[in-house]
């Protein structure tokens, strides 16, 4: 079976075609962030239209790319949401109108699901049931994956995501958009001891996140001591505790979760599982707390339209009734795919 993944939740437009037979074929990425850097953050309205610009070119180069016609498809997934809902549309509208036309059924897909299953896509996998932390620009969760839309939310950011305050941070201290690569390339020349950052939530139970606070306390150390010395070392030193305070703190509530769940195979995927920070820090908890931790490739940590393709895959192999009804969900619950 060839699915088509369509991704268009943001500002990356996706296109991939994943072979339940060959695995991933064929993957196309296009990316906003030149047109959205000289705002710091993602414009709606502008990435719908480019959305509605890249979107079928990419679709053809994706084609071209496996060696394929659209005849030769199954079946086609997009992002339904969680998402911006002009950007959303476009995908929704392109995939289920093609796949009326091909006469082949189409398969909405929760983004933050697609990105919980691409590790999936790797040689060494977990099975489940397993703990993932989703830890993204626009969300970080701890979930409890019992099987293919068998989720339960143990913990999540009750303000900022991670990512998003990474992109906060960077903006206060003048680095470029996106800024989570900035402040950790920034980081590996500063002194992660210098200051004294708070992890949050760390003294209290649950599984829960906060990371407003600590974005203030970081401004609050820039603004004191700017201006006293060396300021682009200041950058540095700041950029590595915040970085090191937000890393440890998602790694304390990981092995909580494992304490909690008792389970020995932790999923990271997101656009933050490519820090090599967090991944170095979960392999050194994992062997200390005897759990091992699967991260997907570094291309597929972002936003694309593999993590969409496979999640596509996995339902068509199991759902029965199809329409053509085009939704888009600008929020959607992962626990509702129960």
């Amino acid at each position: 079976m060839k699915i088509l993944g369509i991704e268009s939740s943001c500002d990356e437009t996706g296109i991939a075609i994943y072979d339940t037979q060959k695995g991933l074929i064929a993957d196309q990425l296009y990316s906003q962030i030149e047109l959205h850097a000289q705002y710091g953050g993602v414009v709606p309205e502008l990435a719908s239209r480019d959305h509605v610009r890249k979107i079928v070119p990419l679709i053809r180069q994706t084609c071209e790319e496996a060696d394929l016609q659209l005849s030769d498809l199954d079946g086609i997934a997009y992002t339904a949401g969680p998402g911006l809902v002009g950007a959303l549309l476009v995908g929704a509208c392109v995939g289920r109108s093609l796949a009326w036309a091909l006469g082949i059924p189409s398969v909405e897909v929760h983004h933050m699901e697609g990105h919980l299953l691409v590790p999936l896509m790797e040689e060494e996998r977990p099975e489940f049931p397993f703990l993932s932390l989703l830890v993204s620009g626009g969300h970080t969760m701890l979930v409890d994956v019992q099987g293919l839309g068998q989720y339960k939310i143990l913990g999540e950011s009750l303000d900022d995501a991670a990512g998003e305050a990474f992109d906060k941070t960077a903006k206060m201290l003048g680095l470029p958009y996106p800024g989570g690569r900035y402040i950790a390339e920034l980081a590996e020349q500063g002194d992660p001891k210098r200051f004294d950052f708070p992890r949050p939530m760390i003294n209290r139970p649950g599984l829960d996140f906060s990371f407003s606070g600590l974005k203030t306390h970081t401004r609050v150390t820039w603004e004191k001591h700017r201006g006293n010395n060396n300021d682009q070392q200041l950058k540095a030193d700041i950029a590595a505790c915040f970085q090191l305070a937000v890393i440890d703190t998602l790694c304390r509530k990981c092995v909580r979760a494992i304490k909690q769940t008792g389970y020995r195979d932790l999923v990271i995927a997101g656009g933050v599982s490519a820090n090599t920070l967090l991944r170095q820090m979960l392999a050194e908890n994992g062997q200390k707390h005897g759990f091992q931790s699967y991260f997907p490739a570094l291309n597929l940590c972002t936003d694309n339209g593999a993590m969409i393709a496979y999640a596509g895959a996995m339902r068509l192999l199991k759902q029965k009734d199809f329409n053509h009804e085009i939704h888009a969900w600008p929020r959607w619950n992962l626990e509702s795919l129960n």
